[in-house]
C-alpha cells in the first residue's frame, strides 16, 4: 500500500473520478448528436454502430486492461488508456465519414474500457478495503452523474457548437486526469519478467464480440433464428470453451480461473451481470415511456432520469460510508436487490395517466436499490481476490456488469418489439397504420407516435405503455435472481492495513 497523505489520496481520487467521467460520458454523450451526424454523413441504417462500437470495444477490452496492469504496472497502463482515449477522441472529431467515426469510436471504446476498469483497481491499490467503501461510493456516483449529464452535454454542444465538440470536449478533461495521476499517483514497484497471454486474450475477445454481435443483431437486424445469429452464438460458445481450456494451462492467464474459487467472487460477478442488465433495461426505456406514452416534452432523456440517478448517487455514498464504518457489506446487496426489484415492479404498474410524482417516487426506489448494490460489488471482489489478481478481479466485475447491460438492453428490446406487435394488432383491429409506421418505428421514435391522429395516437400510446411496462416486469424478475444470489454470497472480513502488509506487493515497473 503506497504511503500517500490524505491530501494526496484525495487528489488522486479526483483525478480518477475525472478519468471515469470521461469513459462514462462517452457511453451516452453521443446519443443526442446522432441525428446531426446522420444529417452530415448519411448512412442511417448503420447509425447505431456509433454507440455499439464503443460498447463492444470497451466491454471486450476490460479484462485485458486489468490483467495487463497486473503484469506491467497500474500507473503506466492507466496513463496509456488515457492517451489512447484522447487520441481516439480527436480522431472521432476529425472523422470525414460515418465508417471512420465508427472505427474511431471502437478505438475510443478500448481506451474507455481501460479507464473504467483501472479506476476502481487503483482505488484498491491506494485504499485498504476497510476504508474503500466511501471512495467507491464517490466513483459509483460519478458514473451515475455521467449517465445524466451525457445526453444533456451532447445536446448543448451539438446545438451551439458542432457535433465534433462532443469528442473534442474530452481533450482538456483527459489532460487534467493525465496530469493529476502523473504527478501525485505513486505505487510501490519492483521489476519482474512477465508474459502476456495473447492466445487467451484473442479467444476472450472473439467470444465476447461474437456474443454481443449475436445479441445485438439478433434483436434488431437478422432475427434470433437466422443463420448469422445462431452462427455467432456457436462461435462464442466454442471460443469460450477453448478459452477456459487454455486458461487452465497457461502460466499467466488473462482471467485467472483461480479467482472463481475464492469465496465471494463468483456471486459478486453474477450479481453484477444481472443487476447491470436490469438497471440498463430501465434506464434505456424510461425516457421512451415518458415521451412516447405520456407525450412529455424533454430536451434530453437524461433529465427525465434525474430522480433515479440522484437516488443512486445518494445510496452509493451512504452505503460506502456504512461499509467503511462497520466493515460489513453483504447486507447491502441483499437489501439493495430486493428494493431494486420492488422499484422495477412499481414501474411496471405505470400507465399513460401515471403522474410525474408517482413515477419519480418509483424511480427513486429503483435508484436506491441499484446504488446500494453496485457500490458494494467492487469492494467484495477486491476483498476476495489475492493482491496479484487485484487488476483482473476488479476488471472482471466491471466486465460482467457491462456485458449484462449490453445483453440486457438487446434482449429487452426484443421483448418490447414483440409485445408491441401483439398489442398493436389487438388494439388496431381493422385499422391500418400509416405507410412507414410499424412496431419498430414506434419503439424507436416518440415523434412517430405523437404524429399519429386520434384514435390511432391513443391506441399506439397504450400499446407502447403495455410493452414497456412488460420490460420493467421482466427486469424485476431478473433483479430477484440477483437477490437470490446475494443471500448465498460469502462475506469475507474487510482487510485493514495490517492485513495488507502481509500480502504480495503490487508489481509496478520502474
Amino acid at each position: 500500500m503506497p504511503d500517500l497523505t490524505h491530501r494526496e489520496r484525495t487528489i488522486v481520487i479526483i483525478g480518477l473520478m475525472t478519468g471515469l467521467l470521461l469513459a462514462a460520458l462517452d457511453q451516452t454523450i453521443v446519443s443526442t448528436a446522432l441525428p446531426t451526424i446522420v444529417g452530415e454523413f448519411g448512412g442511417i441504417d448503420h447509425l447505431s454502430w456509433v454507440v455499439t462500437a464503443y460498447l463492444l470495444a470497451s466491454t471486450a477490452s476490460m479484462p485485458l486492461w486489468g490483467k495487463i496492469s497486473d503484469l506491467y504496472g497500474r500507473k503506466r497502463i492507466y496513463q496509456t488508456a488515457i492517451v489512447l482515449f484522447l487520441i481516439a477522441s480527436m480522431l472521432c472529431g476529425l472523422s470525414q465519414s460515418l465508417w471512420q467515426l465508427i472505427a474511431f469510436r471502437g478505438l475510443q471504446g478500448i481506451g474507455g474500457g481501460g479507464l473504467m476498469s483501472l479506476t476502481f483497481t487503483i482505488v484498491g491499490d491506494i485504499v485498504p478495503p476497510r476504508e474503500r467503501g466511501r471512495y467507491t461510493g464517490y466513483l459509483t456516483g460519478t458514473f451515475a452523474l455521467a449517465s445524466v449529464l451525457g445526453p444533456l452535454i451532447g445536446g448543448v454542444l451539438t446545438d451551439h457548437f458542432s457535433w465534433r465538440w462532443v469528442f473534442y470536449v474530452n481533450i482538456p478533461i483527459g489532460i487534467v486526469a493525465l496530469f493529476v495521476t502523473g504527478i501525485v499517483l505513486r505505487l510501490p514497484f519492483h521489476r519482474a519478467e512477465h508474459r502476456l497471454d495473447f492466445a487467451g486474450s484473442g479467444l476472450l475477445v472473439l467470444s465476447v464480440v461474437a456474443l454481443l454481435l449475436a445479441t445485438v443483431w439478433g434483436s434488431v437486424e437478422y432475427g434470433w433464428g437466422s443463420p448469422v445469429t445462431v452462427g455467432l452464438y456457436v462461435v462464442s460458445v466454442v471460443a469460450a470453451a477453448v478459452f477456459v481450456w487454455w486458461e487452465r494451462r497457461v502460466a499467466e492467464p488473462v482471467i485467472p480461473l483461480r479467482m472463481f474459487n475464492r469465496p465471494g467472487f463468483s456471486s459478486s460477478v453474477a450479481m453484477a451481470f444481472l443487476a447491470g442488465a436490469a438497471m440498463f433495461g430501465a434506464i434505456v426505456y424510461l425516457p421512451l415511456f415518458f415521451q412516447g406514452v405520456q407525450g412529455r416534452q424533454a430536451t434530453n432523456a437524461g433529465l427525465l432520469l434525474l430522480p433515479l440517478m440522484l437516488a443512486l448517487m445518494i445510496a452509493s455514498l451512504i452505503v460506502g460510508r456504512l461499509t467503511t464504518r462497520t466493515g460489513r457489506y453483504k447486507i447491502f446487496p441483499i437489501i439493495g436487490t430486493i428494493v431494486a426489484a420492488g422499484g422495477l415492479w412499481l414501474l411496471s404498474t405505470m400507465g399513460p395517466a401515471t403522474g410525474r410524482v408517482a413515477s419519480s417516487m418509483w424511480m427513486i426506489v429503483l435508484g436506491l436499490g441499484v446504488g446500494a448494490t453496485l457500490s458494494v460489488l467492487t469492494i467484495a471482489v477486491q476483498n476476495a481476490v489475492e493482491m496479484r489478481d487485484l487488476g483482473a478481479g476488479t476488471a472482471s466485475v466491471n466486465f460482467f456488469r457491462t456485458l449484462g447491460s449490453t445483453i440486457g438492453v438487446a434482449v429487452f428490446g426484443t421483448i418490447l418489439t414483440s409485445r408491441l406487435d401483439t398489442e398493436l394488432a389487438d388494439r388496431l383491429v381493422g385499422v391500418d397504420l400509416p405507410a412507414g409506421v410499424n412496431a419498430d418505428t414506434l419503439a424507436r421514435s416518440p415523434r412517430a407516435i405523437a404524429a399519429l391522429p386520434e384514435p390511432l395516437h391513443s391506441a399506439a400510446a397504450g400499446a407502447l405503455s403495455a410493452s414497456i411496462t412488460t420490460v420493467f416486469a421482466v427486469a424485476a424478475v431478473v433483479m430477484v435472481g440477483a437477490f437470490a444470489i446475494s443471500i448465498r454470497m460469502r462475506e469475507n472480513p474487510l482487510r485493514d492495513l495490517a492485513a495488507l502488509a502481509t500480502l504480495t506487493p503490487i508489481v509496478e515497473p520502474a
